[in-house]
């Protein structure tokens, strides 16, 4: 039995459509907030049951039988993430888990200056503390994230963002087959993985280049100081940890945080994942 938590979210239910084509469904099974949304795989064969990062007892019997328990990480931050995590752990533990994996990325360290990292490297350690056999998935940074970025820019034509480094934008759906071809052991990972990335790094100034080319208009790249890009956020109503968030993402990628690439996704998947510019048509296709 393999559990996929949050199976309603993009990762979890993408991961969980892959996997169906590799194993059996009543091999699977999905922990979520709310059974009603995963009808649908119920109906399908798919084991469903409630499962509450608030509410260990529920996790203890959404992850039972398990081989395999699939953490697709909180959509939290700091503190209350991590002890979602950590219930979560420790409910894998009580139902007698046999491995834990763990949806981390690439840039996890404890001295990130991009809070979500920092998060994710102090998840890996309770992971390692459990004495079970894990495996934390260091997929590179979600490409979703710099098309909510440019969403301004589809209708302004300039991409004012903060002064940025190289990231190594990774689409959803490459990450999702790769996750689960290492569910069905397709491969197998101790501990953190290799950085499963796209096959290239990119700013926002080569972004602007592709972007170009896509559409047949022009885009110019702004650089906006952090302050007044933290203000913006704040003006439509953010609450400050978000504008913070949003801000470190830029001064991480500027410390060089999430520039590396590597082969191991694109071995996974047996392809060379997806490209930004076709992501990018797709999603303003869309």
């Amino acid at each position: 039995m393999i559990i996929v938590t949050g199976a309603t979210g993009k990762l979890g239910r993408r991961t969980v459509e892959r996997l169906l084509e590799r194993v059996p469904a009543d091999r699977v099974g999905v922990s979520v907030r709310d059974p009603r949304k995963a009808q649908d795989l119920a109906d399908r064969g798919v084991r469903v049951r409630k499962g509450d990062f608030d509410d260990p007892a529920s996790l203890v019997h959404a992850f039972e039988g398990a081989e395999q328990v699939l953490l697709v990480s909180l959509d939290r931050i700091g503190e209350e993430c991590v002890t979602g995590h950590r219930t979560a752990i420790d409910a894998a533990v009580k139902a007698g888990v046999g491995r834990i994996l763990y949806t981390s990325q690439m840039g996890a360290a404890h001295d990130s200056r991009f809070q979500a990292c920092r998060d994710h490297a102090r998840t890996e350690d309770l992971l390692r503390a459990t004495g079970l056999p894990w495996t934390a998935l260091r997929n590179g940074f979600y490409a979703a994230s710099a098309l909510q970025f440019l969403e301004p820019a589809r209708h302004t034509g300039d991409i004012a963002l903060p002064a940025d480094g190289p990231v190594a934008w990774t689409g959803h759906d490459d990450l999702a087959e790769a996750t689960a071809a290492i569910l069905a052991e397709e491969g197998c990972f101790e501990g953190p993985t290799p950085p499963l990335t796209g096959a290239a790094a990119l700013d926002f100034g080569t972004v602007a280049e592709i972007a170009s080319r896509a559409t047949g208009r022009p885009f110019t790249r702004t650089v906006v100081p952090d302050d007044a890009f933290r203000e913006q956020f704040l003006a439509h109503g953010a609450p400050a940890p978000i504008a913070d968030l949003m801000v470190s993402i830029f001064a991480a990628a500027r410390n060089g945080e999430f520039t590396v690439v590597g082969p191991t996704l694109a071995e996974l998947i047996g392809r060379e994942p997806a490209g930004f510019g076709s992501l990018l048509e797709g999603a303003w296709a869309e």
